[in-house]
Order: structure tokens, then sequence, then C-alpha cells
């Protein structure tokens, strides 16, 4: 196989989560444009059905799915519904996740498990039921969309972090378990991304302290994070296994990272 060639997904189904918008989106169009037929998750299909539209317009495959990633019944039907249209799904790409910004002393319990139930909890719900596919197969690829906090925590944002750091550590005990089956299990940690959600964090002087704190001395445009996922979905990537792969031009290399 020609090294161009070991990109190639056709003939996969991939289903992105938190597809709409964002790092989701970027790497929701890679996968597509690589041959795969791309399920793109929003939490309404209304809210991503205009990104399917465009990419089927563009000549690549994909259709839309809506469900909200809190509640265990809402994911169960979801998940139902695209095994018994698709049959499998041999990429699962899972983007969702929140994040509350306030710090340990101000966050209720409640309002902690709220956030961990979607960034960690559901994400094992997902991996549950496209798992034993992938295992009668012998083939799949789970791919996490961690943060550069699951190593190198900051002020704020106890519940995220822990979310994240779960989910890293999730990642590394899924691929030791199903490594046997043919399935890698590997995450993504975005460093400093322009997206719509950081929109305001990236304006002003506050924004470009934060970009020179970057050895690349710059925020990362969305688009940037496309080449990861796809080496991770993709042959390309077949022996990578339990493996974060740090996507933040190199500020987590450096004592000044958050």
């Amino acid at each position: 196989m020609a090294i161009l060639d070991s990109f190639r997904l056709d003939g996969q189904i991939a289903l992105v989560t938190g597809a709409a918008r964002g790092l989701g989106w970027e790497m929701a169009q890679a996968l597509a444009e690589a041959g795969a037929r791309v399920l793109l998750h929003g939490r309404t299909s209304e809210a991503v059905q205009p990104r399917a539209a465009e990419l089927v317009s563009r000549g690549l495959a994909a259709d839309s799915v809506g469900f909200d990633m809190s509640g265990t019944a809402a994911v169960e039907r979801a998940m139902d519904m695209l095994l018994a249209r698709h049959g499998r799904i041999d990429i699962l790409l899972n983007n969702v996740g929140e994040r509350d910004r306030r710090s340990v002393q101000r966050i209720e319990p409640e309002d902690f498990d709220r956030l961990v139930a979607v960034d960690l909890g559901a994400v094992y719900r997902l991996i549950k039921r496209v798992m034993p596919g992938m295992i009668e197969r012998r083939h799949g690829r789970i791919i996490s969309v961690t943060s550069i906090v699951d190593q190198h925590a900051a002020n704020g944002s106890p519940s995220y972090t822990a979310a994240k750091g779960g989910l890293a550590a999730l990642t590394r005990a899924l691929a030791a378990e199903l490594g046997r089956h043919g399935i890698t299990c590997n995450a993504i940690a975005p460093g400093f991304f322009a997206t719509e959600t950081n929109a305001t964090m990236t304006q002003g002087e506050p924004g470009a302290q934060r970009a020179r704190r970057v050895p690349l001395n710059r925020w990362a445009e969305p688009k940037e994070i496309a080449g990861a996922a796809l080496l991770l979905a993709s042959p390309a990537g077949s022996y990578i296994n339990g493996h974060t792969l740090v996507v933040d031009g190199g500020i987590s290399a450096t004592y000044d990272m958050l």
C-alpha cells in the first residue's frame, strides 16, 4: 500500500460526536474527505444537518444524528437507531465535551457530577455500544478528545480536568484490553485552538499573552486538528495504541504552560 493510500478510509463508517462546529467539524470533514461515511452528531439533528448537507454537496458521504449526551435513554435510543440503520460503527470519535470554569470552591457537587456524566460517562456508554461489533469484526478505532489539562492542571475547571483526566486513563485501559481484538484506542489532547467556543479568550492582550506562551507563538486554527484525527483513524496509524497525541504547538513541553 502506498503511503498516501494508507490514510484512506473508504468503506468505513465513522461517528463523530460534537460535529456541528469547531474541532468536531474539522475532524468530521477530514474523515469524510478520506472516504468514510461520517455520521455527524449534534445535540439536535437540526443543529448538525446543514453540516452533513455541505459534505454531501461536495460529493462526500454523510448523515446527521441528534441526541443529548447527558441523557442515558437518549444515547441508547440513538445508538439503537444508528446500528440498525448502518449496521456498524468502524470509527468512534468522541469529541463532545462540556466545560465549567468555576473553581472547586464555587462548583456544586451536582454540577460536577453532570459534567463528568457527559464528558466521561456518556463516552463510556458509546464505547460499550460500538465495541461488540468491533470485536466481532476484529477491527475498530476509538478516538477520544481530551485536553492538555489531563496532564497539566490549571486554576479553575476541576470538573473538566477530572473528566478529561479520566478519559485519558480510560483510553489507556481500553487500549490494553481491546488491542487483542484488533481495536486501537487513542486520544487527542488539543492545546490553544481559536474555536468559536474560545473566541473571547483569543481577543486583545490576554489572547496575545496566551499565544506568546506557545513555542509556535500563535493560537491554532481549528483545521490543524484534522491530521491527528485522520492518522489515528486510518491504517497509517494501525500500530498506535494507548497513546495521547498532544496537538498544542509545544506548550506542554514548557514550564510556562498554563
